[in-house]
């Protein structure tokens, strides 16, 4: 199905045509130039003036279309525009549109606004002081889909909005930064430039999600976090995550490349909890998925600048006003401020193509962006190996060198009930053997403990399991863990943690202690012990999805998730394999395999304090989990606790079982 809009015809008899002048008729001015020649010829306005040091090609325009090399020029000559039209680079939009809206005229500005949140303003006080209007090239923003979608999700086709995406894969060849001398630039001569691929070739990605998510103010924004990276030899970024966390609802993501192996249309996605909706804003196509089924239908899209001039003559609302985007311009100002995009290692670059058309390809840059989008996290984050290594709360060291990292969980989206984690665990050799936010289950967190059901609460993340569904469905009941005090002692860590439902009401205290120290044969041991207690006057119910009625589902407490590991032989003293293993109860249980390329083992221990099941899952993703509420909830009454110790074996190569039995004191 396809909606189309209404084309405007000639101004009413009598009335003056609207007087327009195009500053900057080379890059993107062709297309206002051929935007005007339609517009024009409908009667619409009147071409009067441009103005380019470099004029364009003899013939272009009609003779009585004035030509001249600057803005100042083009006003001292008298032409008195009513609209002036501004298609230059990015630093020269503010000091460009200062002196159009001075002038008394009124400004289309292509996109970003300005190269600065101080610019910004100055722009947005100009236009209010001088009366005058101020539209922005975001032309997605005129699409039709975008009504359709706002009320889609106002009616609760969705669901609840759990978060929104920009996903964008393009890609950029050397000629494409070598065209001009700001291309790919922060700054020229200490001007404020920020070009990148956020702020620049994909930006609309980034302006058009936060227009469905409603943030449209720099006041609405609580937080703006840059992850940026570049492969190409730019100071710019060419590759980044961006999360817009705002003071109200849920964040907007954005994961972005110029160095795909190749250029995909790109779209923002809205996530929720009934289904998905995927706006196409190049070709205004919207799919909507609810139930398994997905409907696409093609919009027209109102052109900005006829919307400007219905503005100016009969004050219809701007689609892309000067003020509106001030939301985007705090994200422009997070990545000028932040620091430099991170160079991405060599080893993880392709290039393809030969001198000015070489164009760099991100190691498995699809994939990464696909996660980020679905995690509503950073390349940092997720563990990518070309990014920066995440924030860390705590290192953990054996001789000497760094095996582990403790994430605090804090910025881990509210749907994935943020807590602390490890990730990533490494052996000795530096063998990454934890996963975080995988496509498959991105509420699965390195190495930690959580649970799914507290007293109805659901600690895990994801969907929740319950018994008069017999399935999982999406629910407001997602908690937080949040560690309150830390104290280090050599080799050991003791943490107090407090446990947070959806309501911030606590329900659970929990002591954390970590124990690390080389094992021999290349190998390290990660000792873990945990202690719940009730943190109010009423008994506490540890459940999960088994003991709400799933049968063999009864994973919580403890729970290490892996990453991909090829040839994996899991077992434990009496068994093999995963069908044989899960479940069972067993003093150790094994899992060896090539983790990308590289062989280790992983040995875990049952706990101490009972002989809990293990949980194993390898076809469907790779996991071990110690339950503690396998097939029924466990209770616990004010003034008790339950306690649960792990140990885990981390070894380079595949272990002999003589090996295991020395590790865990077993024959």
């Amino acid at each position: 199905m396809e909606r189309t809009a209404q084309t405007p015809g000639s101004q009413t008899a009598g009335t003056a045509l609207p007087r327009i002048a195009l500053v900057g008729v080379h890059g993107f001015g062709t297309h206002h130039l051929a935007n005007l020649d339609r517009l024009q010829s409908l009667g619409a306005l009147t071409l009067v003036a441009v103005a380019d040091p470099n004029p364009p090609e003899a013939g272009r325009l009609a003779d009585d279309v004035a030509v001249f090399n600057t803005l100042d020029d083009l006003l001292a000559a008298g032409t008195a525009p009513d609209v002036v039209i501004i298609a230059t680079p990015i630093q020269t939009h503010a000091p460009l549109g200062l002196a159009a809206l001075a002038a008394g005229a009124d400004v289309y500005l292509e996109k970003p606004t300005a190269a600065s949140m101080a610019q910004f303003h100055e722009l947005r006080e100009a236009a209010q002081a001088a009366g005058r209007a101020a539209q922005v090239g975001f032309q997605s923003l005129g699409s039709l889909a975008l009504p359709a979608l706002a009320a889609l999700i106002s009616d609760g086709g969705l669901g609840t909005v759990r978060g929104y995406s920009a996903t964008g894969t393009w890609l950029r060849d050397k000629a494409y930064y070598q065209r001009s001398r700001w291309a790919g630039k922060r700054t020229i001569n200490g001007v404020d430039v920020v070009d990148g691929v956020t702020t620049n070739p994909l930006a609309h990605s980034i302006a058009t999600a936060l227009r469905i998510a409603g943030i449209l103010s720099a006041d609405a924004i609580d937080t703006v976090e840059t992850d940026l990276y570049r492969a190409h030899d730019i100071e710019g970024d060419d590759t980044s995550t961006v999360r817009i966390t705002p003071k109200a609802g849920p964040a907007v993501v954005s994961a972005l490349t110029v160095c795909a192996p190749e250029q995909t249309e790109p779209f923002v996605t809205v996530h929720g909890t009934l289904g998905h909706a995927v706006f196409h804003y190049t070709r205004d196509i919207l799919e909507v998925t609810v139930g398994g089924s997905t409907t696409s239908e093609t919009f027209a899209r109102a052109d900005l600048l006829e919307n400007l001039l219905a503005h100016r003559s009969h004050g219809t609302p701007l689609l892309s006003s000067l003020e509106n985007s001030g939301a985007f311009m705090s994200v422009l100002e997070a990545v000028r401020t932040a620091e430099d995009p991170h160079r991405i290692a060599a080893e993880y670059i392709e290039w393809r193509g030969e001198g000015p058309a070489a164009h760099p390809v991100v190691a498995d840059i699809g994939s990464w962006i696909t996660r980020a989008t679905a995690a509503q996290a950073t390349f940092s984050e997720l563990g990518a190996p070309w990014a920066r290594p995440a924030a860390a709360t705590d290192t953990m060291e054996v001789s000497g060198t760094e095996v582990a990292r403790e994430i605090s969980g804090a910025r881990v989206t509210p749907t994935l009930s943020p807590r602390p984690y490890l990730h990533p665990v490494t052996t000795l050799a530096g063998t990454v053997v934890t996963d975080a936010m995988p496509l498959d289950h991105v509420w699965h967190l390195g190495a930690g403990v959580a649970l799914q059901d507290v007293n109805g609460v659901n600690f895990w993340g994801g969907r929740t399991y319950r018994r008069e569904h017999a399935g999982y469905v999406w629910r407001p009941d997602h908690g937080r863990i949040e560690r309150t005090s830390s104290r280090d002692d050599g080799p050991s860590r003791t943490e107090k943690l407090n446990w947070f439902g959806p309501d911030g009401a606590e329900i659970l205290h929990e002591t954390r202690s970590w124990r690390w120290r080389p094992a021999g044969d290349g190998a390290w041991t990660l000792a873990l012990s945990f202690t719940l207690a009730p943190a109010g006057t009423g008994p506490v119910s540890l459940g999960s999805p088994g003991s709400n009625g799933r049968e063999a589902g009864g994973y919580g407490g403890f729970f290490w998730r892996l990453p991909a590991v090829e040839n994996a032989h899991i077992r434990t003293p009496s068994a093999s394999g995963e069908d044989a293993v899960h479940g069972s109860r067993a003093p150790w249980l094994a899992w060896s395999g090539d983790f990308a390329g590289k062989p280790a083992t992983l040995v875990f221990t049952t706990p101490t304090e009972a002989a809990d099941p293990w949980f194993v899952r390898a076809d469907g993703y790779p996991g071990v989990g110690s339950s503690l509420a396998w097939d029924a909830a466990v209770v616990l009454q004010p003034g008790e606790s339950l306690t649960r110790t792990v140990t885990v074996t981390i070894a380079d190569g595949l272990a002999t079982d003589e090996q295991i039995h020395d590790w865990t004191g077993t024959k």
